[in-house]
């Protein structure tokens, strides 16, 4: 799957460390799919582009640990 991630507004996880460190970013402005960054690569690396359905469940997984 491929999308623009061109301008898109961008939001660091509430679980990265004030540090700079280990973080991830994600966007909520397309429909339907979740783009997600490394913050240290923001611009500059890949984007990994989820189904909103798959993120969902993913992020179930995560809480369900925590």
């Amino acid at each position: 799957m491929r999308a623009d991630v061109n301008g898109l507004s961008w939001r660091k996880s509430s679980y990265s460390n004030g540090e700079g460190g280990d973080c991830v970013e994600v966007s909520g402005d397309l429909p339907g799919i979740v783009p997600v960054r490394d913050t240290k690569l923001a611009g500059a690396g890949p984007v990994l582009v989820f189904p909103v359905a798959a993120w969902s469940s993913f992020i179930r997984g995560v809480k369900s640990r925590g």
